[in-house]
């Protein structure tokens, strides 16, 4: 588990591609390595991976066919700059929210605006995951919790308000129209949205009722 609070950007400092794995290394400082361990878990991009290898400095990690597919990691090349956060410590202040590392989509830039201290990110998803995207709502994007700031279900799309500090300590400060970010929704609002609609289907006599008044 993670709390979306990004600890800071590194660049990819070796790839190699083999059949159906991807094995991604990267140069980590000693605080973000201090106590870790073969087999722990990492958020890249806010894609959960485990630590396959440790050498001085650099760590490795193996990403499957599967999640090279589903999320933004089968993009990366050598010197691809990524989102970093080591797994949620008991008893450690959640900045955050809660985020498992579980990618639901990947959603396209289609929009960036910028203003005074601020820019602001439109992205575009499929349907099956706008549905749990909520005005003022979590949502995880490239592994960073953010408040998303307007939704437009017609559109499928969602705006992001970025702060300059955001922008320096994460890879969203290099996004262009067109890029591609992982997105994990707030698992509390998902469950909440597939109950209703699980309520709903179960029981269409409800449907009646409420449409009736």
């Amino acid at each position: 588990m993670f709390t979306g609070i990004v600890q800071g950007s590194f660049a990819i400092s070796s790839l190699l591609n083999e059949s159906g794995i991807a094995r991604i290394g990267i140069v980590l400082p000693a605080a973000l390595r201090d106590g870790l361990a073969i087999g722990a878990s990492v958020a890249i991009d806010g894609v959960c991976l485990t630590v396959t290898e440790i050498n001085d400095d650099l760590v490795r990690f193996d990403a499957i066919d599967q999640t090279l597919k589903v999320t933004t990691l089968g993009e990366l090349v050598e010197r691809s700059k990524v989102n970093i956060e080591r797994s949620f410590k008991q008893g450690v202040e959640v900045g955050g929210h809660i985020v498992s590392g579980h990618i639901d989509d990947t959603a396209e830039i289609v929009k960036i605006a910028d203003t005074d201290n601020n820019r602001t990110f439109t992205y575009k998803v499929s349907p099956s995951v706008a549905k749990y995207i909520l005005d003022k709502g979590f949502i995880a994007v490239n592994g960073c919790s953010l408040t998303v700031a307007r939704i437009d279900k017609q559109a499928n799309t969602f705006d992001i308000c970025y702060i300059p500090e955001t922008l320096r300590v994460t890879t969203h400060g290099d996004k262009t129209v067109g890029s591609f970010v992982n997105i994990e929704v707030d698992r509390q609002t998902q469950a909440i949205v597939d109950t209703v609609e699980r309520v709903l289907r179960d029981n269409p006599q409800m449907i009646k009722d409420i449409l009736q008044g």
